[in-house]
């Protein structure tokens, strides 16, 4: 499964920020969130597309956590295995304005040996 291997991987990369498949209901203020948006598979390899939200105390420290994301994910197909490439897809400022909670979104395409 794509997600567990980019969460294990960034939860390393990204220490001592926490990372998480599922928003937790008492979420510290800084933090990822791992969500996969869509994917397509064929026989050994398939691909999936990422969003990769970070979450801060402003909208410059989003930015930043996200720019160590980005760093961090481009270097996946380097380290892992199964990972055959991470391909930027976009990334924008995703501040809620509702509720006021600063967030960027990188999203990504990754292409991955299908075990």
């Amino acid at each position: 499964m794509i997600e567990l291997i980019l969460f294990e991987w960034l939860k390393k990369q990204l220490a001592p920020t926490k990372v998480y498949m599922e928003e937790p209901k008492d979420a510290e203020k800084t933090f990822v969130l791992i969500e996969k948006t869509g994917g397509a598979e064929s026989v050994g390899v398939s691909t999936a597309t990422i969003a990769i939200q970070s979450y801060e105390t402003s909208k410059f420290k989003a930015a930043k956590l996200n720019e160590e994301v980005k760093i961090a994910v481009n270097k996946i197909a380097e380290g892992m295995g199964d990972v055959i490439k991470a391909e930027l897809n976009s990334d924008y400022n995703f501040t809620d304005t509702d509720i006021g909670r600063y967030r960027y979104q990188a999203v990504y395409d990754i292409t991955y040996y299908k075990n």
